[in-house]
């Protein structure tokens, strides 16, 4: 976890552990190895070579355990538990609940519970065996998906329409073309955001960086915003807005259409466990749904 954060203290904040705690653990791993694990670079800790080391061949111990994890429950009569869905606001609403609707039928012995997180932090959820499936957008700040410590596949496209007041000039269009939007102000979430990342990647391969007018972490505020005739905005088409407001969704194109890429996710190895493959099988299914 010290890997994947960064810093000892956002490691325990992950874990729920105290910052010394968390020290004192690397320094009884390094004691019981006999080498060096981490060294202090500035303010900052390194790693060093033999924990990199580490690392690599504690990725294949934890995929042949998630594949242990499996097996046994799979042999095992009746088994029980929890099982941790977790995924970024949007999957957390239009996706999980027929999810957990599913699972609790097919497995009545678990208990389901649903994560609202954004698609980094679900990926350190999964890591600190906090959540066991995650729903992610693909962004730039996500592991790659030939991250061996993840096995990482392709759920849906959920293309992105364009919300604008009513009274706008193309509130009748059947589609829109995102290059036509060169001059027009826009509503957006905060840099760093997904949404913020999406709305950017997607004009810039439209040839334009967006104007920012406002910004609006919550699809209901910006609704309000596009409402209020204050900007423009973009939305997936599996957003549900709040009902009220004089906004059209009007479908963009383009080649390609612009689009989120949605992920499902989970620990290497995890996929053999029945409840674990039963949601896979759950969520393929609410996708299909979507799509139709």
């Amino acid at each position: 976890m010290v890997a994947a954060c960064g810093t000892v203290t956002e490691a325990a904040d992950v874990l729920h552990y105290t910052p010394s705690a968390v020290s004192q653990q690397l320094r009884a791993l390094s004691k019981e190895l006999g080498v060096d694990l981490i060294v202090q670079d500035g303010r900052r800790i390194r790693l060093t070579p033999a924990a990199r080391v580490l690392l690599d061949r504690a990725d294949e111990l934890f995929s042949t355990w998630e594949e242990i994890r499996g097996d046994v429950l799979t042999a095992a009569e009746a088994g029980g538990g929890i099982l941790r869905l977790c995924g970024f606001s949007t999957a957390a609403a239009a996706l999980l609940p027929g999810v957990v609707a599913s699972v609790r039928t097919s497995h009545p012995r678990y208990v389901v519970r649903i994560i609202e997180a954004d698609p980094e932090e679900c990926f350190k959820l999964l890591l600190a065996d906090e959540a066991d499936v995650a729903v992610v957008v693909a962004i730039a700040t996500i592991p790659p998906t030939n991250d061996s410590r993840f096995e990482q596949r392709h759920l849906l496209e959920d293309p992105l329409d364009l919300l604008v007041p009513q009274t706008h000039r193309l509130a009748q269009e059947k589609s829109v073309l995102l290059g036509d939007l060169v001059t027009e102000s826009w509503i957006m979430d905060r840099p760093g955001r997904p949404y913020h990342q999406l709305l950017q990647t997607a004009c810039a391969a439209a040839g334009f960086s967006p104007a920012v007018a406002h910004i609006a972490a919550e699809w209901d505020t910006g609704a309000a915003l596009v409402a209020g005739e204050l900007g423009i905005a973009m939305i997936p088409r599996l957003a549900h807005l709040p009902t009220g407001y004089p906004v059209v969704r009007v479908p963009l194109r383009g080649d390609p259409t612009p689009s989120r890429h949605i992920l499902t996710a989970i620990r290497r190895g995890s996929s053999r466990q029945p409840v674990i493959a039963a949601a896979l099988a759950a969520l393929d299914a609410s996708a299909r749904r979507c799509c139709s």
